[in-house]
């Protein structure tokens, strides 16, 4: 039997304690009873919850700041999107948008736009600035930089 891991939920906030050997099986959250894992990217534009992701997930987080505004951003999304469905349930998958929650860009010293950044154990591990659209491009990033 694996350990358990505290795993944040996308919906509730409500941090849960998931076996490794079951992430893989769609849990649900035990207290708003909805998906831990959905496979598209969780919207992290209020800093509590965006640090309690951070702090909580046992789990390495990958983070996209963007904003509405900008194109290559616009031009990312479908790729983060389906990196997002490859990735889960092994890496949580955010976006910040740096538009609703400049603090957090300001905080993270992010210069340009979109700019992803690997979190392990809530320490920031990796930083891509630039527009990455090809799927598989952004999954092999988070392989090369998540510990084994």
């Amino acid at each position: 039997m694996s350990e358990p891991l505290h795993i944040v939920c996308p919906h509730c906030q409500t941090t849960n304690r998931v076996r490794a050997d079951q992430l893989a099986s769609d849990p649900t959250c035990g207290q708003c009873k909805q998906p831990l894992f959905t496979g598209h990217p969780v919207a992290l534009d209020d800093v509590t919850a965006f640090d309690k992701h951070i702090a909580r997930n046992q789990i390495p987080v990958l983070v996209d700041f963007w904003a509405p505004w900008c194109g290559p951003c616009r031009m990312m999304a479908p790729a983060y999107e389906k990196a997002a469905a490859e990735l889960e349930p092994r890496v949580r998958v955010a976006k910040v948008n740096t538009e609703a929650a400049p603090a957090l860009g300001t905080r993270f010293n992010i210069r340009s736009i979109p700019t992803l950044a690997l979190f392990v154990g809530g320490k920031e591990v990796a930083r891509q600035p630039g527009a990455m659209t090809n799927p598989a491009q952004i999954v092999q990033w988070v392989a090369a930089h998540v510990p084994r």
